[in-house]
């Protein structure tokens, strides 16, 4: 899509948007013409692996040796030169301040100097808007819809009435599922990242073999904390009688963990659907990437009668197309940043 049609017929290009995403580890521009991306690089961060988790000031720094390259080469698999961009968007909030300071920086600085409009960008709401990235075989949510966004550190349902009016009906009262993924592959030495390695050996395990707590919660709202600890206090109690308990029994461990999580994500949003009248349902964020959660989502779309609508895996983890994607839309409603803008570690919508 290079141009769109206006009521009197005549042609207006599309918007050419450089975006950048830099919220936690991920280093990432895109460049997009409109809805199409032109271009999507992502470095990612090798150095956090043997911390088993991200450590914040390492982050910023690595941030701060990869921005410009990863922008050069954004702008140029899109065979834009930088003079040609209408506006810059960058991811405001929320995640480590210290990353989200570099992105910030640059991204003010780049459209200073290019005298161009910036856009500040809502990372959990550019997750949801993903979904409205041209792709000819996935087709976008139709409005209202409700998606349920997943990821290391937000777990919530959100109501999208229109790509700027959204609002959070459910959320988690403490942890997030990706964080209670990660902790339980920590616990169990499965290295960092862990949702992935628990996705892969659930696949030969018994998802029934054990249980663990069910969180007790208002509404639509999730508790992640419960669950941790009674994972943890499981493998506590039968290690105490097999001290190989883990080792022989990883992949049930594992297939029964993510069951119960999935189960109990999937069971708030079941709920959800009852009480809104939607024709569809959407699914986000880095953990939308396991496996399980894509088929059973797809199942309780069926169950209900309604679409199901998830993003392609380049979408689902952190990335700056999904932050040009917002740009593109508030870019149409002049929804400019002021240049005094700064970067917030909790940001709500």
């Amino acid at each position: 899509m290079s141009a769109k049609v206006t009521n009197n017929n005549t042609e207006v290009r599309s918007p050419l948007i450089l975006a950048i995403e830099s919220s936690c580890d991920d280093t990432s521009a895109a460049v997009l013409r409109g809805n199409v991306v032109l271009s999507n690089i992502v470095a990612n961060q090798d150095v956090h692996r043997q911390f088993g988790g991200v450590v914040p000031e390492l982050a910023s720094r690595e941030h701060q040796k990869n921005i410009v390259p990863v922008v050069e080469r954004a702008l140029a698999k899109a065979k834009i030169a930088k003079e040609d961009l209408d506006a810059i968007a960058f991811t405001e909030g929320p995640g480590l301040l210290g990353s989200l300071l570099v992105g910030g920086s640059f991204a003010k600085t780049f459209a200073l100097s290019l005298r161009i409009p910036l856009i500040a960008v809502d990372h959990m709401k550019a997750h949801i808007l993903a979904h409205f990235i041209e792709d000819e075989e996935r087709s976008a949510p139709e409005f209202p819809f409700l998606c349920l966004t997943v990821s290391g550190g937000h777990t919530q349902i959100v109501l999208i009435e229109e790509p700027l009016k959204m609002k959070v009906i459910g959320k988690t009262i403490d942890d997030a599922a990706g964080e209670a993924f990660d902790k339980a592959a920590k616990i169990l030495n499965l290295g960092y990242p862990g949702g992935p390695m628990i996705d892969k050996l659930a696949k030969g395990g018994d998802a029934s073999k054990f249980k663990y707590a069910i969180p007790k919660t208002e509404k639509f709202d999730f508790s992640f904390s419960g669950i941790k600890t009674s994972f943890l206090y499981h493998l506590q109690k039968e290690m105490k009688k097999n001290p190989e308990f883990i080792s022989e029994n990883l992949s049930d461990i594992c297939a029964s963990y993510q069951n119960h999580l999935v189960s109990y994500l999937l069971s708030k949003l079941d709920k959800a659907i009852s009480a809104h009248n939607v024709k569809d349902i959407a699914l986000a964020g880095g953990v939308s990437a396991n496996s399980q959660l894509r088929n059973r989502f797809r199942q309780l779309a069926n169950k209900h009668g309604i679409q199901s609508h998830i993003p392609m895996f380049e979408y689902c983890t952190d990335n700056a197309a999904m932050i040009g994607i917002v740009g593109y839309f508030k870019y149409l409603n002049a929804d400019f940043a002021d240049f005094s803008v700064t970067p917030k570690a909790r940001l709500h919508f």
